[in-house]
C-alpha cells in the first residue's frame, strides 16, 4: 500500500500532471487533444507525464482505432482518501441512486447525450474470488438500494448468459439492476442496466478482471447514451469508485 501511494504522490508532483488530470475529468482525451492544451510543452513532455500518470494508475489507456484514449481513473485518489480522511466523514448523504428522477419534457427540450466511463483498481485476492464477489456474493457488500427508506431488500445475482442482477423486497417487489448478455468466468461479465438512470437512457456495463502479481486487477467500463442529466456522469463516477474501490475491495481484502 506504501509503495502504491508514493507512486501516486509522484504522479500528483508536478503542475502540469495536475492539469492533465482536471481536464480529464471533463472528458477522455487523446494524446493529440491533450497535447494542445499545453502549446508551450512539447508532445514528448506531455507523453512522459502520462506514463508517469499511468504508473500511478491515475491515468487509464484504451486504444480506438489507430489512437489511444485517456481516461480519468480516480480509484487511486479515493484509497487515499479512506486512508486519512474516511473515518472522519459522515455517512453520504446521498448515493448513486439519489439521483433526479423527472427528465424535462416541455417545450421539447430533451437532449441526447452521453458518457463513458473507465475505472481500475488492484484488488489483493484471486480472481476467482473477485468475480464471485462481483457475482454471488454481491449481497455481502453492495450499499446502495431502490427499495424504499427502512424497508429491508436482498440482492440476487445470476452469471450466466440471460440472468440477472437483482433487488427483491416485500412480496412481488422489486428492480432489476442488470441483464447479463456476456460471460467468460472469471475473466469477464457484461451487463445491461441503468443503474438508477430513469427514462430514455440506454446503458451497459462491463467487469474485466486480470490475473497480476498473485492479486487481481478489476477494470469497469461503463457506457450510458439517451437523455441524461448533467450531473448522473459524476455521481455514476463517485458511485463506482466507492462501490469498487471501498466496499468490494474491502470485502475481499479482508476475508
Amino acid at each position: 500500500m506504501d509503495e502504491e501511494l508514493s507512486t501516486v504522490f509522484k504522479a500528483l508532483g508536478h503542475p502540469i500532471r495536475r492539469q492533465i488530470l482536471d481536464i480529464l475529468k471533463q472528458s477522455p482525451k487523446t494524446t493529440g487533444e491533450l497535447d494542445e492544451y499545453f502549446p508551450d510543452v512539447t508532445r514528448y513532455s506531455i507523453m512522459k507525464h502520462l506514463r508517469i500518470l499511468e504508473e500511478g494508475d491515475l491515468v487509464v489507456v484504451r486504444r480506438e482505432g489507430k489512437y489511444k484514449r485517456n481516461f480519468l481513473n480516480a480509484v487511486p485518489l479515493q484509497e487515499m482518501h479512506n486512508r486519512w480522511v474516511g473515518k472522519y466523514m459522515q455517512t453520504t448523504a446521498s448515493t448513486l441512486l439519489n439521483l433526479r428522477s423527472t427528465v424535462r419534457q416541455k417545450g421539447g427540450n430533451e437532449k441526447m447525450s452521453e458518457f463513458r466511463i473507465e475505472q481500475e483498481l488492484f484488488i489483493d485476492a484471486p480472481r476467482e474470488e473477485v468475480f464471485k464477489a462481483l457475482t454471488e456474493k454481491v449481497e455481502d457488500w453492495w450499499e446502495f438500494r431502490i427499495a424504499p427508506k427502512g424497508v429491508t431488500s436482498h440482492f440476487t445475482f445470476d452469471p450466466v448468459p440471460g440472468g440477472q442482477f437483482i433487488e427483491t423486497w416485500g412480496e412481488k417487489e422489486g428492480a432489476i439492476w442488470g441483464n447479463v448478455y456476456y460471460v467468460n468466468a472469471p475473466a469477464e461479465i457484461r451487463l445491461f442496466g441503468h443503474l438508477g438512470m430513469q427514462g430514455a437512457v440506454n446503458s451497459a456495463y462491463t467487469y474485466r478482471l486480470l490475473e497480476k502479481e498473485k492479486g487481481t486487477v478489476l477494470q469497469l467500463s461503463h457506457t450510458a447514451s439517451g437523455v441524461i442529466q448533467e450531473q448522473w456522469e459524476q455521481e455514476h463516477k463517485k458511485g463506482w469508485e466507492y462501490l469498487l474501490g471501498t466496499l468490494l475491495k474491502n470485502y475481499v481484502e479482508k476475508k
